[in-house]
């Protein structure tokens, strides 16, 4: 892995658009402010999770950070998704015609595909750190709720996924905040807790 000084840390930005997509459409999901149509979450899908996530993983690979580079360029691509989905002219959703069950089954396995990938990067972070470690694990069970949810159809488990999601963002935040926090910004740091190697 290689260091390159030339370009400034991009995880910040990455975790921060991450978190701050996640944590909108998470409090649409638990119906925060009775809210039913996230359609206000597609901008952010579209700019802040999707364009600029997906930059701050295009950076990362710059950094020679494999993972880094893996995982903000994924998410930046789930939220560009995500988005898809959500624009009506797009067609996605309409296509499904009046067949709202088939339409949420497909999201279901949309979501349990997330599901699987997000497992499969919480097993690369095992010996990095703390905060990598929580956030991967809150991440792999909210999109497993989210697909129990559209497979079952439950509001309840929407809602449980959509507080899942909240602490998800969060602790997001926590790794974005750790990165911008240092000796020479800040009179604090927050640690990450370094696994043993």
């Amino acid at each position: 892995m290689t260091n390159d000084a030339s370009i400034a840390n991009p995880g910040p930005l990455g975790f921060s658009a991450f978190a701050l997509t996640t944590f909108v459409l998470s409090l649409y999901n638990v119906n925060a402010g009775n809210v039913k149509n996230p359609q206000v979450v597609v901008g952010l899908a579209l700019f802040y999770g999707g364009l600029i996530q997906l930059l701050a993983g295009m950076w990362e690979f710059k950094k020679g950070n494999t993972f880094g580079s893996t995982a903000f360029s994924s998410y930046g691509g789930f939220w560009l998704s995500f988005a898809t989905i959500l624009i009506p002219n797009f067609g996605v959703a309409a296509s499904f015609g009046l067949d709202k069950d088939e339409f949420a089954q497909a999201l279901g396995i949309y979501l349990l595909a997330w599901t699987i990938f997000t497992f499969l990067l919480f097993l690369a972070t095992l010996k990095s750190n703390g905060g990598l470690i929580a956030l991967f694990f809150f991440l792999t069970f909210t999109f497993l709720f989210l697909a129990i949810a559209e497979f079952t159809q439950n509001t309840g488990i929407k809602k449980f996924a959509g507080a899942l999601g909240i602490f998800t963002a969060i602790i997001a935040w926590y790794n974005a905040l750790s990165g911008l926090l240092t000796n020479e910004t800040s009179y604090f740091t927050l640690p990450l807790y370094e696994m043993k190697k």
